[in-house]
Formats: C-alpha cells, structure tokens, sequence
C-alpha cells in the first residue's frame, strides 16, 4: 500500500495483517497447484507521471483515468494515454490519503485509505458530488456492472451498492485454502477480478461468487531500471479497455505505463 522512496514516509503495515507468505512464491506454487500462470508480452509504452504514487487506474469512455495517493499529493486525474500528460486533475486535500477508483453510471468513486473516507465525483466534470463512510480501510476499488468491489488490505472483499454505498456483501479471497491479504488495486475483467498483491510483482486472478484465486500474473521485470531516474515503487495500477480488449498496467512513480498481453507459462 504505501512502500516508499527515502523521500516519503516508511512504509506502514496495515492493522495485524501479516504479509502474505506464499506471495513471493505464488507462481511456482500455482503452477504445482494446477493454478494457471501467466507472463506477459509487452505491445506498448506510454510515459507516466514519475511523480504520480498510483493507487487506482481506470480506463472508461476512451479515457484513462488516475487516483493518486500520499497525503498533500492526493489527486483524480483525467490523463492522455498516448502523451502521458493531465487533462484534468482535482487535488485530495489532506489528511486524506487517496486510494482506488472506479466509474459507475456517470459517477467517478474514490476511496482514502485510514480516512474511512470515499468521494463520488461527476464522470465528465469531476465535479465533487458527495462523501461517504465505510468502516474499514479503503484501498482497491472496481464494480462488476452492479457494485462496487472493494480491497481493505485484508482478505475481505466487500461489494457496495453503488446508490447507497452500503455494503451488500463480502468475500474472503483464498489461495489453496489460504487466505490471501495486501490485496491492492482492483480490476474487474471479463467476470474476473483482477487484484495488485502489494509489495509484490503477482496480480492474482479472484473468482468474484468464491473467492478462489484461479490464476496467477508475474510481472516480474516489466519495468527495466535503466529506466528510472528516482527511486520507484511497486506495481500498482491496472486498467481494462473492454471495447478493445486491451490491458494496461503501472506502478506507483513509475515513468511508463504499459500495453500488455498475457501469456500463459506453458507458452
């Protein structure tokens, strides 16, 4: 959630959660499970804010959207995929700590992490609409078509109404029967959900009605560091152009955004 650069504050453990310690070796363990796992081909990449800390990434209308954390550098922004430059930004005043975001029916959702705090924005102005509360942490944020889904750093996922932002109903997220925490940035795709496993290079593929992990996603070595010119952070970041069939991924500071396509291991 928030593993940092000397510049920024130490990273912060979330409540009790303990790292996920299969994480580190999801893949090689998915793969002796039956669990598919994919690698990845790279098909573009456009520049990104180096200074932007992603914390949600949506791609809606033939826009990309952006939510952006640490507090006093909080913002949504609308941005230009092909340049990488900011049409459009509000800034999240502090404490607020910006997190996920997501679009449902005209309306952009933005979650704070330790603020229990979530914003609704006008799609086409982002014009601040209204606030609303949630009892947990907020970190990852997608919607499957009728509500929103949301990660707390846990191995819970909640779905929200998107009218009442109630909760309606939760998950547990397992992985061969193990619960599965630091469940970052979410991604609703194709019936999936698609989850940033913080501090790590996995995305892990969430059966939404169980829970169950049915596939895992190494990003292992997509970002070169020649390529970096400040200290970057972890993956972080993924978005689904449903009318193209293209899948976009980034991390917190990092100078690209990238194209991708999966490929399963066997290939």
């Amino acid at each position: 959630m928030e593993p940092t650069p000397a510049s920024v504050p130490a990273p912060v453990v979330p409540r009790n959660e303990e790292p996920f310690e299969p994480a580190e070796t999801m893949t090689p363990a998915a793969g002796a499970l039956d669990i598919p796992v994919y690698g990845y081909r790279v098909i573009n990449a456009f520049p990104h804010d180096p200074n932007a800390w992603t914390q949600g990434l949506i791609f809606e209308d033939g826009q990309l959207y952006e939510g952006t954390g640490l507090r006093g550098r909080s913002s949504l922004r609308r941005v230009d995929l092909e340049s990488g430059r900011v049409g459009q930004m509000v800034e999240i005043p502090e404490p607020y700590f910006g997190e996920g975001i997501t679009e449902f029916d005209d309306r952009l959702f933005q979650l704070s992490w330790q603020e229990s705090t979530g914003f609704v924005y006008e799609q086409e102005s982002l014009k601040l609409l209204e606030t609303f509360t949630y009892a947990t942490e907020g970190w990852g944020l997608t919607q499957d078509g009728q509500q929103l889904i949301m990660s707390d750093g846990t191995p819970t996922l909640h779905f929200l109404d998107p009218d009442s932002l109630e909760v309606v109903d939760q998950v547990t997220v397992t992985f061969a029967g193990a619960p599965v925490s630091r469940l970052n940035e979410l991604e609703y795709i194709e019936g999936e959900i698609f989850a940033n496993v913080w501090q790590t290079n996995v995305i892990v593929r969430i059966d939404p009605d169980s829970g169950e992990v049915i596939g895992v996603i190494d990003l292992s070595g997509l970002l070169d560091p020649e390529e970096i010119d400040q200290p970057a952070g972890v993956l972080n970041g993924i978005a689904y152009d449903d009318e193209n069939d293209r899948l976009y991924v980034t991390g917190k500071l990092w100078p690209k955004l990238f194209e991708i396509e999966l490929i399963p291991e066997a290939e």
